[in-house]
């Protein structure tokens, strides 16, 4: 959220607070460590910023939003106007053919884990963590890439 335009509709403060009503909100979890709170809380996250994104889309006319890829500036959340929907959607599509790779992406990205904290909740080793967010990102790029050359 630090890299979101002045203004944005989607306060940090507010993702927070959505987050964290949804985590306790009647879910009795038996939480197992601190990496698996953090994996729910990313995917949370996740589901909160692209439902917010889709909710934008839908009230704007012509429900566009920006088109980006993915790329490093992403995985660092510097660029704003992220198009959160895309992403999630070729997040699934990732998962399809990756899951873990997939949740490399949904960890680092949404919920800002470092590749130490990633490996340890899904208890690979960090230089796979890596292996893994190279292939993604560059899946997604060329999965997003492609998307938008369809838009137009």
């Amino acid at each position: 959220m630090a890299g979101e335009r002045a203004g944005h509709s989607l306060q940090a403060t507010a993702l927070i607070n959505e987050a964290y009503v949804r985590l306790i909100d009647g879910h009795d979890v038996a939480w197992q460590d601190r990496a698996h709170f953090l994996a729910v809380a990313a995917r949370v996250m996740r589901r909160i910023l692209v439902d917010h994104a889709r909710a934008r889309q839908s009230q704007k006319r012509g429900g566009q939003a920006a088109k980006v890829t993915f790329n490093e500036a992403l995985a660092v959340v510097n660029e704003p106007a992220h198009d959160f929907v895309a992403l999630d959607d070729a997040l699934g599509a990732l998962a399809a053919f990756s899951e873990r790779q997939s949740r490399v992406v949904e960890l680092r990205f949404f919920g800002g884990l470092t590749v130490e904290e990633t490996a340890s909740v899904l208890q690979v080793s960090p230089d796979t963590v890596m292996r893994d967010w190279r292939l993604a990102k560059a899946w997604l790029q060329r999965e997003m890439r492609g998307a938008h050359s369809h838009d137009a």
